[in-house]
């Protein structure tokens, strides 16, 4: 069988098209690299996040010292700005063709039996903008469009809908009212896994996970494609490498598109992609088209 390290770009989405043909059910994983072709930051050292956010530069704050809930005490307005120019950055964005590429996929392959799920470390919502159904899209951080409360009163979660957060920018600092928990009326922070986080409810995502892992019981052939997930923060990664281990050779596939750290595991159907997210979906969309002509 031809290894990963002997084949170009090309020659590895011409046999991962060829996989995708065969499977019956397709896993999406994502990291923070599938973002950047919408003009999201990927935060990537503390030069990348402070190029997204000037102000926190000058601060000294880094993403670490900024994605606490540590902070929602001891400055909140600082708090809730950063997260509230995410927030509005996000319902802002529009996703890139590659995520409709995948939604496209899901609907037309034309083995795919079982669908497609999403497995994501991205909090963003994008997965959801370009239809695909909120419960087969499991955010293993949590989602920015859902709120907590700081104190856990009731260890409840709700809609962040509703509320529209004004920041100034140049200070990065909330300026119109917190939004509040609808039972004790105190603070409420986002429903986000943030650094040492030990309040954080995941009573959401960990629904989706069993459906997750229901599914890929029934799944019988399995196509993973991974976008831009980097080592920095490795959940996403590793759980595809895990199936890849876990599973019989003939029945996984899985294609890993990241432009800087493409390395796959030495196993069979595994191909590592030295793109960014859109260009290697749209040229795998190319050689899929190119198999049914």
């Amino acid at each position: 069988m031809t290894k990963d390290c002997d084949m170009d770009n090309q020659q590895k989405l011409i046999q991962f098209a060829e996989h995708l043909k065969q499977v019956d059910g397709l896993l999406i994983t994502a990291g923070a690299g599938m973002g950047v072709d919408s003009g999201l930051p990927d935060f990537r050292g503390d030069q990348g996040f402070w190029k997204a956010y000037p102000p926190l530069k000058h601060l000294g704050k880094s993403f670490v010292d900024m994605a606490t809930p540590q902070l929602f005490h001891t400055d909140p307005k600082l708090a809730w700005g950063f997260y509230g120019l995410r927030l509005n950055t996000y319902r802002a964005v529009e996703p890139h063709q590659g995520f409709y590429l995948l939604e496209e996929w899901s609907e037309t392959l034309p083995n795919l039996t079982h669908g497609a799920f999403v497995f994501t470390s991205n909090v963003d919502g994008e997965f959801q903008k370009v239809g695909f159904k909120d419960e087969k899209v499991y955010e293993c951080h949590g989602s920015i469009h859902w709120l907590q409360c700081v104190d856990n009163c009731k260890q409840d979660i709700w809609s962040v809908d509703g509320y529209t957060p004004v920041v100034d920018e140049e200070y990065c600092q909330l300026t119109n009212d917190f939004p509040t928990c609808p039972h004790c009326g105190g603070l409420a922070r986002p429903n986000i896994l943030m650094f040492s986080d030990w309040e954080w409810q995941d009573q959401l995502q960990a629904v989706k996970e069993h459906k997750l892992m229901q599914w890929l019981e029934q799944v019988n052939k399995l196509a993973i494609i991974e976008l831009g997930a980097g080592k920095a923060v490795p959940s996403v990664r590793n759980f595809g490498e895990q199936l890849v281990r876990y599973l019989d050779d003939d029945n996984v596939s899985l294609m890993r598109i990241n432009m800087r750290e493409s390395q796959v595991p030495n196993k069979p159907n595994c191909y590592g992609v030295d793109m960014g997210a859109l260009d290697a979906l749209v040229e795998l969309n190319k050689q899929l088209k190119l198999i049914d002509s």
